[in-house]
């Protein structure tokens, strides 16, 4: 089990420098620093003089891979790549446009994001998946005709008509919960409330018809009939061997949403006012802060590696037969 987990980090790392690699082209080479120093300069009536100074206040007069005017190390070392891109292995991000520590302003805000994600996580597992029990177990009935249909309009409806729906329904005119804004410790509660339940509705339709689907495609093999015809009744061969082997799916897509647990929803926390890392983004895109957007695309990518490893580890939890050697 070490050796494979020492094993995947290893693989992980050309990943991340090919990840890298891919962003430090987006931002320097098909958008070089005197375009960026233009978009934040403005784009008429900047003089040579203000982007030099620009470039020159936050590290970009140097050249991109390669600094011929150095010697031995410092021609690789004293590069915008090496010290814009490759610093970010050591989890040193930086600093913002506005002169900000991108590391601070990530540690502050991960909490928030957090409150908001790891709820809608927990309890999202727990209801979709039972609710896709629900309808296997009543499957070809009417619960499982109107469940499905529900679960399609759920999916037919933007998440933004939820998140202002909800603010204009239960805030404004309910005045039930704070429209927007946060504060810390136990406090939090009540501006967490909306957001979170506007999370577990906006992805109830398509968890629970994905779980649904799992389910089904498990309810036809073989293991399924041999149970039954044991003489087991139809809800110990659903709830206890039908969901225990349909669990390596699940948890398979269960990585996709780690990265987000850190990351959080860029629209609930820009709607709500929520200082987390998805508004931190949302911000950070709309000012054209290029160094926060880099830090957050390597800390994702990052995450989703993380979410890789533990989610293999998890394999031999639920399957025996795994084994990571």
């Amino acid at each position: 089990m070490l050796s494979y987990i020492v094993r995947r980090i290893l693989y992980a790392i050309p990943i991340l420098i090919g990840v890298n690699l891919v962003t430090f082209a987006l931002f320097f080479v098909v958008n070089t620093p005197d375009d960026m120093a233009r978009m934040q300069l403005g784009i008429k009536y900047v003089t040579p003089e203000a982007i030099e100074k620009w470039k020159h206040d936050r590290g970009y007069d140097k050249p991109l891979v390669f600094n011929k005017a150095e010697q031995n190390l410092d021609q690789i070392t004293n590069t915008i790549f090496f010290e814009k891109s490759m610093a970010m292995f050591v989890f040193d991000f930086g600093r913002a446009d506005d002169g900000s520590d991108i590391g601070q302003e990530i540690k502050s805000r991960m909490m928030p994001s957090l409150a908001i994600a790891l709820p809608v996580f927990v309890l999202g597992l727990m209801i979709y998946i039972t609710f896709a029990l629900l309808l296997v177990f009543f499957r070809a009935t009417y619960i499982d005709f109107w469940g499905v249909v529900l679960c399609v309009a759920l999916m037919s409806i933007s998440s933004l008509f939820y998140i202002i729906g909800g603010q204009f329904l239960i805030s404004k005119m309910w005045h039930l919960v704070p429209i927007s804004g946060y504060e810390g410790g136990i406090n939090a509660i009540k501006f967490l409330i909306l957001p979170v339940t506007i999370g577990l509705i906006g992805s109830a339709g398509a968890s629970t018809r994905w779980y649904r689907t799992i389910f089904l495609e498990e309810m036809g093999k073989e293991y399924v009939r041999t149970a039954r015809a044991k003489g087991l009744s139809e809800h110990i061969v659903l709830f206890k061997h039908v969901l225990r082997n349909a669990m390596t799916p699940i948890l398979t897509g269960a990585v996709v949403v780690i990265p987000s647990l850190f990351l959080g929803s860029l629209l609930v926390e820009s709607f709500f006012g929520i200082p987390g890392l998805g508004s931190y983004t949302i911000d950070a895109i709309n000012s054209q802060d290029f160094p926060v957007v880099r830090a957050m695309v390597f800390l994702g990518s990052v995450l989703y590696i993380i979410g890789l490893i533990l989610t293999d580890i998890s394999y031999t939890l639920v399957d025996p037969r795994i084994r990571l050697a």
